[in-house]
């Protein structure tokens, strides 16, 4: 069955606005986990702009499903998650000017470090997926990598202004989740996915997980976390459903 892992990171966000304790995105985690979420995702940023050290090994030692950490491939974080000893480490770009991940890795230009940062979290029988653009050439190169998966970018797709854009870019993720698939690796999608684009992507049953954040935590404001997760995989369900099923 097609699978939720809830992104935490914007709870994170509000505290540390000012600089508080609350909101806790350790409880958020715990509460989207009691809700249905099937793993908790948290990205460890260099700057530590909202997620902190405190929430990831917390969390690691309560919650029941599984832990994500999305990060970025630097030595730093190397000696974190292999301390930590995540479920699964998610590799991304970061850059501190952005707002939010812009874009997937570049493992055409990176392919021979990104080689050698994924075999040391395997040697640690840490699985490892890559956050990747979704095209054929990304794909075959982090198959070629060693990764365990991949985490295809929808943010184009998401962000899309007319139908024909959004339908070549819901190509786009079709083909390359039906390549990883073809090549026995794991795959995952997300950014940019709210309550109502995801029933497109979800209906591609090549994807087995989803990572989302923003749109669950905005909508939590209004209604809770518990009623938001559960909207979410909803949501997700429906579009994994036999009529909608790609």
């Amino acid at each position: 069955m097609v699978k939720l892992s809830v992104n935490v990171d914007h709870v994170a966000t509000v505290r540390q606005a000012r600089l508080s304790t609350e909101p806790d995105p350790v409880f958020a985690a715990l509460r989207a986990e009691l809700s249905g979420a099937d793993g908790i995702t948290m990205h460890l940023r260099e700057d530590r702009r909202h997620i902190q050290d405190r929430d990831l090994i917390v969390l690691k030692k309560t919650l029941k499903t599984r832990l994500n950490l999305e990060m970025a491939a630097t030595k730093e974080m190397l000696e974190i998650a292999l301390e930590i000893k995540p479920d699964m480490v998610t590799l991304v770009p970061e850059k501190r000017q952005e707002l939010t991940t812009e874009g997937g890795l570049d493992v055409k230009t990176h392919g021979e470090a990104l080689k050698k940062f994924v075999a040391h979290l395997k040697d640690a029988r840490i699985p490892v997926n890559l956050f990747i653009d979704p095209s054929p050439d990304a794909v075959k190169i982090s198959h070629r990598i060693g990764a365990d998966g991949i985490e295809i970018h929808t943010g184009q797709y998401a962000e899309a202004r007319d139908h024909h854009k959004a339908d070549s870019e819901l190509k786009r993720i079709y083909d390359a989740a039906v390549l990883s698939k073809r090549l026995g690796m794991k795959t995952h999608a997300g950014h940019g996915l709210d309550y109502h684009n995801v029933g497109s992507v979800a209906a591609i049953r090549d994807i087995d997980e989803f990572a989302i954040g923003f749109s669950i935590i905005a909508r939590s404001i209004y209604c809770g976390i518990d009623s938001a997760v559960a909207e979410m995989k909803r949501q997700i369900l429906l579009g994994r459903s036999p009529a909608g099923s790609l």
